[in-house]
């Protein structure tokens, strides 16, 4: 089955590593097609009314509505070619621009899905400190907002084919390893492997707590996220078996988490090397817009593509 990408852009390096990497995953994702899409600056109401009145004005709105066209049409295929050069076949790639109409994140956003996309692709770009989650208004409005299509994010270069799933068990993970598994269905050459992280007692509190957790919380705690992630497992399998992966091309990891669940999965990510990691916008926790350890791993990778889930 055909698997299509909108990968919008503009002329920026964020741009270019978002089509760097949507080389890189036609590597390891079979008949994979890529839409390149341009969203032109916005024509002004007034103006649009003016040159309903005015010959004058209309032959110079169209001047400015042909340059708009030509300008986008000339970055389309200049990232066409480079797309080309890393290997992709031309065939698979289409260019689309439009003017925009509500807001450059909302116009990408309706767009994808109007026309069934599988996932928006977007740069992002390495900025220190509190910054450091989004390149862009555009990149953190679109993640925001995105409340049916995954949303990958690219950063630096990525090229390894494995692929990291982070799971608790939640309706959110099993939606990461449907999406990673209908992405990467029936390519013997891709290992996938589902990673759990311990949950503790000190994560149901808000503020740190002076004295340990009573013992008996605790093993309720431990029974029961076993007890989750135990049941979830034989499901995450049938479903990527279903997808056409064999057994031997997905493993399990389970590691002892800390009072940070998303800081340890972006470590394990990278000192195992993945550079594809895929997660749900929630947890089990069912957290509105995205859990916190979500957020956790979206502020914490910095090198490497984040495919985030509904």
């Amino acid at each position: 089955m055909e698997k299509q990408i909108l990968v919008p852009v503009s002329d920026s390096r964020r741009s270019l590593r978002a089509v760097k990497y949507a080389a890189h995953a036609s590597q390891f994702i079979n008949e994979l097609r890529f839409v390149l899409f341009s969203v032109q600056p916005m024509i002004s109401l007034y103006l649009q009314e003016e040159a309903v009145k005015n010959l004058h004005v209309r032959a110079e709105l169209n001047k400015i509505k042909a340059k708009n066209q030509s300008s986008a049409m000339k970055l389309l295929e200049s990232y066409k070619e480079e797309m080309i050069s890393l290997g992709v076949d031309g065939e698979r790639i289409e260019l689309k621009t439009e003017v925009r109409k509500l807001g450059l994140a909302q116009d990408i956003i309706e767009y994808a899905q109007e026309n069934l996309y599988d996932a928006i692709l977007i740069g992002r770009q390495r900025i220190s400190g509190i910054q450091k989650m989004f390149s862009s208004c555009v990149a953190s409005a679109i993640l925001e907002r995105s409340q049916v299509l995954p949303v990958w994010l690219v950063d630096g270069n990525p090229s390894s084919k494995n692929i990291l799933i982070a799971v608790d068990g939640s309706e959110s993970a099993m939606r990461a390893v449907d999406h990673a598994g209908f992405m990467v269905s029936k390519n013997p050459d891709v290992k996938v492997t589902l990673l759990h992280v311990t949950n503790s007692a000190q994560n149901y509190c808000t503020i740190d707590l002076e004295d340990s957790p009573e013992p008996e919380f605790v093993k309720i705690v431990e029974q029961g996220n076993k007890a989750c992630i135990d049941q979830f497992y034989p499901l995450a399998i049938k479903k990527l078996r279903q997808m056409g992966l064999e057994e031997n091309q997905v493993r399990f990891e389970t590691v002892e988490g800390s009072r940070r669940l998303g800081k340890t999965v972006v470590e394990y990510a990278e000192k195992k090397g993945f550079d594809t990691l895929v997660i749900g916008r929630t947890g089990i926790d069912k957290a509105f817009l995205m859990g916190s350890c979500s957020r956790q791993i979206i502020n914490g990778v910095s090198e490497g593509a984040l495919w985030v889930v509904n």
